[in-house]
């Protein structure tokens, strides 16, 4: 069953403040997330536009905009991008959702999005994956974080709050089935454990994919 993505705009209307307090600074305590976002700013060069996906308060957004990279965020919720346009009044914030996408197709040179499927079954990862790869440009690069597992966690509080919403963890073989088959290639997984007494203690995974230049022949 799908959830339903109100649950998932309710969770981050809710606990936005809370939210962008607790993770606006979360890349200055992983040295992964840093190295890999690195390796993003230079593969991606002087090319353009580049968008986070799911950008909730910003961190990936800004820390990237600190890179050199021109860059905006997407979210769904829009009591989040309050707190992200409030924190980052320099970056270009809009509401979005990321499985009906309102971009042209080839329009965009890269996509990040840190663990933006986190609360997607699997269907729905499969769509989310088929809408970035139809709005990247040839050559584009899509990079996308994930906890490693199968389970899927249901919180009825967070930061505080009551909620309802399941949190998904996804294989690695999952990832990249559904990646080859919306058409990327050259995908590369990164996995690593998780930083104690800084984040949730799940394996973690980043992933470097790329839209060809030219389409594969059916």
């Amino acid at each position: 069953m799908e959830q339903e993505l109100n649950r998932v705009r309710n969770l981050y209307d809710t606990v936005a403040k809370e939210y962008a307090e607790t993770f606006s600074g979360e890349h200055e305590k992983k040295p992964k997330d840093q190295e890999i976002l690195h390796r993003f700013s230079q593969e991606i060069g002087d090319r353009r536009p580049v968008w986070d996906f799911g950008c909730g308060p910003g961190q990936t957004t800004k820390y990237l905009k600190n890179l050199d990279i021109e860059i905006s965020g997407l979210d769904l919720s829009e009591k989040i991008l309050e707190q992200a346009r409030t924190i980052h009044p320099e970056i270009h914030f809009r509401k979005g959702d990321i499985l009906e996408l309102a971009f042209e197709n080839d329009s965009i040179a890269g996509v990040v999005a840190f663990y933006a499927i986190v609360h997607f079954t699997g269907k729905q990862v499969g769509i989310a994956f088929r809408e970035v790869f139809r709005v990247l440009q040839p050559g584009g690069i899509f990079l996308i974080t994930y906890h490693i597992g199968e389970e899927t966690i249901h919180l009825d509080e967070f930061l505080g709050k009551k909620i309802d919403i399941d949190f998904m963890f996804f294989t690695t073989d999952f990832i990249f089935s559904c990646l080859n088959d919306s058409g990327f290639e050259n995908i590369e997984i990164i996995e690593r454990e998780p930083y104690p007494d800084v984040e949730y203690k799940s394996r973690r995974a980043y992933v470097f994919a790329i839209k060809p230049v030219v389409r594969k022949s059916p």
